[in-house]
């Protein structure tokens, strides 16, 4: 089990006061993402790849259809990197130097192994269909045996773990503060858009909680 209060040397962020290896802070930024970046070494070439995942505890899982490269290939132990970045604002300077972006980021370092308990796959489902919409698991059809087989799972273990992020305005040169040129911060808002249902719902299907809540949430 990985240690928070010890980070691996190649945990560290260079900018120390960017730099955060706390797990709540980790956890937070990791629960609030949406889409995880999973770096693997495939036939001995880099791959880096967007996908959904899911936070068990100090577990990360990822899936995808048994058939495709990054659920079939990877070794048992394979070494792995995740990354999930928050975007706030853009930070704009009076020097094209000093522009930048408010942002949290998590980075994670483990190692992947196939699911093969039932059980454990079954929790990684559910979690990953939650992510994105808590709650959404209980209000859809069960996954069926044929579903289930052609889905699977890898999980990332921890190995280390560290967050960066920057906030506040610019930070510009000394003499550059008096040039009468604009400078602060545009927010970047995410926000959920009204919901545009399926050619084929029927009459009279109503909206489910879990969209429901998930659009008060984002507002």
């Amino acid at each position: 089990m990985y240690d928070w209060n010890q980070p691996e040397p190649h945990a560290r962020v260079r900018v120390r006061n960017r730099a955060d290896y706390d797990h709540e802070t980790i956890f937070s930024i990791l629960d609030q993402g949406l889409v995880a970046h999973v770096g693997l070494i495939m036939d001995q070439r880099p791959m880096v790849i967007p996908m959904i995942y899911a936070r068990i505890d100090d577990n990360l899982y990822i899936h995808g259809a048994k058939a495709t490269r990054i659920i079939k290939k990877p070794d048992v132990d394979a070494p792995a990197c995740l990354t999930v970045t928050l975007v706030d604002d853009i930070v704009v300077a009076r020097s094209a130097f000093h522009h930048s972006m408010n942002y949290r980021s998590a980075v994670i370092h483990g190692r992947v192994r196939p699911v093969n308990s039932r059980s454990e796959k079954e929790q990684a489902l559910i979690a990953l269909t939650n992510h994105a919409l808590p709650g959404r698991w209980d209000e859809v059809r069960s996954m069926n045996n044929k579903e289930f087989r052609a889905t699977g799972v890898l999980a990332l273990e921890i190995e280390s773990a560290s967050a960066k992020s920057r906030s506040g305005p610019p930070i510009d040169d000394d003499d550059d503060y008096a040039l009468p040129l604009w400078a602060g911060r545009i927010p970047i808002q995410s926000t959920l858009g009204s919901p545009i249902a399926d050619e084929m719902l029927g009459d009279g299907v109503s909206l489910p909680d879990s969209v429901q809540a998930a659009i008060a949430g984002s507002k």
